[in-house]
């Protein structure tokens, strides 16, 4: 029968599966498609579950036993979460940018490793020095309710009062018929369960809107959880409208899903 590891043996076995570890790892760096991204997750799940048989498999002693226990338990939770969250990711990635969404998937994975990571270091051992360290998360700066984000064009006496009735926050783009969405004449951002009214403005539009969480003030977009929709019909010039964007049982106006802008 094997002898259970001791510190020096065991900080050993935590070095072999640092260098399994790394190649995976090390992946969330480099991909460059949403689709990669998601890959890049599953397949480090994967080694996560076979190093956490690995490691089932080792006899410590009493000293380690439950630091040995511990790091078990959040290498399965870490995998967990990277193999049941990589769909939402990939999505999320479409939206925020591969490179910034990548970055919170390894805040997450030192994140659920933490505590494991603290009590080894607390006993002189060192796990994770393959693991990408992508810093601290940018501050998230969430705009006030009715804050203007972009106003172009010549302005008119068109007014729209917006309810979003959502859970969720939006940013309304006001686009002037024949115009892409990427380029509005208004877009304001509303808060969720939030009115705004936007005045003057210019000539027949169509109303498009983007909702999510974790606001990308530079690029004037959602990073995560977005979705991106448009009501089908065009609304007159120099009238006034109103719309709630919640749907609603007796409501009409109509909306269509479209693609991220």
């Amino acid at each position: 029968m094997a002898e259970p590891l001791g510190t020096a043996a065991y900080q050993a076995e935590l070095t072999r599966i640092d260098q399994v570890l790394a190649a995976p790892a090390s992946r969330l760096t480099r991909v460059r498609t949403a689709e990669g991204l998601s890959d890049a997750m599953n397949t480090l799940a994967d080694s996560l579950n076979t190093i956490a048989v690995r490691l089932a498999a080792i006899k410590v002693t009493s000293r380690l036993s439950a630091v040995h226990g511990l790091l078990q338990v959040r290498i399965g939770v870490a995998a967990t979460q990277l193999s049941g969250l990589s769909a939402v990711t990939e999505d999320d990635a479409r939206c925020g940018g591969v490179a910034y969404t990548s970055q919170q998937v390894q805040r997450q994975l030192r994140t659920d490793l933490s505590a494991a990571l603290v009590q080894l270091q607390r006993l002189k051992l060192t796990f994770g020095k393959t693991l990408p360290d992508p810093g601290p998360a940018p501050e998230q700066v969430r705009p006030d309710s009715g804050e203007v984000l972009v106003r172009r064009g010549p302005n008119g006496t068109g007014q729209l009062k917006i309810t979003n009735g959502t859970a969720k926050d939006v940013a309304v783009s006001i686009v002037t018929d024949g115009k892409p969405p990427s380029s509005p004449q208004v877009m304001v951002y509303i808060r969720a369960t939030r009115t705004t009214t936007v005045k003057q403005i210019g000539g027949a539009y169509h109303l498009y809107f983007k909702s999510g969480t974790d606001w990308d003030a530079d690029n004037r977009k959602f990073r995560a959880d977005c979705a991106f929709e448009k009501f089908d019909q065009t609304f007159g010039k120099n009238q006034g409208w109103q719309v709630n964007l919640k749907p609603m049982p007796n409501g009409n106006a109509d909306t269509t899903e479209v693609e991220a802008y």
